[in-house]
């Protein structure tokens, strides 16, 4: 309720005036930034965003690998769906963080496609430096294990490799939605976080099936 005092509007003028203060401040204060940043920018970067592009780009060429094995196999039509919906993001997003270190002047890191491409698809040591420190991330012996598998086998065993794998890439989004600056970077952390999500829902009732 308005304030009125002797000196007539004087106080509910005040009271407006703190008001008007305090909203500027918290909005010099990123008071309103709901990015999952405490700031952000369009053309700045920062360690994370490199750190974030770099090894996701690693994290995300291992899932293709993962989605190639699939091909010429006997799967169910909505496994076969789910694997080619991973590939559909997940490729045009290299891409994008590949450009984003090309032009911040970084390094763009040599993936587990790169060599699973130039032998043919061999399974042999493709672990040994592609970021195996990374949440998620499945060993040269996981994959021997899943490209061996029979049909009958397979789905089971690459669904729950892959909901592994996509835990560990929604925990390195979660990471730079809170430490990133560049802000196409934390937005598509943000869509990571909520496409693989979903994803997993929908491979754990297939799982569960």
């Amino acid at each position: 309720m308005r304030t009125i005092d002797k000196t007539g509007h004087r106080a509910g003028t005040s009271l407006a005036a703190l008001t008007l203060g305090l909203s500027l401040a918290l909005t010099a204060c990123g008071g309103d930034d709901t990015s999952g940043s405490s700031s952000t920018s369009s053309s700045d970067h920062n360690d994370a965003d490199v750190s974030f592009a770099s090894d996701m780009i690693q994290h995300h060429a291992q899932a293709l690998t993962m989605v190639d094995l699939t091909v010429e196999r006997d799967l169910d039509p909505a496994f076969q769906q789910v694997a080619e919906g991973i590939r559909d993001a997940q490729g045009p997003e290299i891409e994008t963080m590949s450009n984003w270190l090309e032009q911040w002047g970084e390094e763009v890191p040599a993936t587990v496609r790169d060599h699973s491409n130039a032998e043919g698809h061999d399974m042999g040591d493709m672990a040994d430096d592609t970021g195996m420190d990374m949440p998620g991330m499945m060993s040269d012996e996981d994959l021997e294990e899943l490209a061996d598998a029979s049909d009958a086998d397979f789905e089971d065993l690459w669904l729950e490799m892959m909901i592994e794998h996509h835990e560990g890439a929604v925990s390195m989004a979660q990471t730079e939605q809170k430490d990133g600056t560049y802000e196409p970077a934390v937005s598509l952390a943000e869509d990571i976080v909520t496409t693989q999500t979903d994803e997993i829902a929908t491979m754990q009732e297939l799982l569960d099936s």
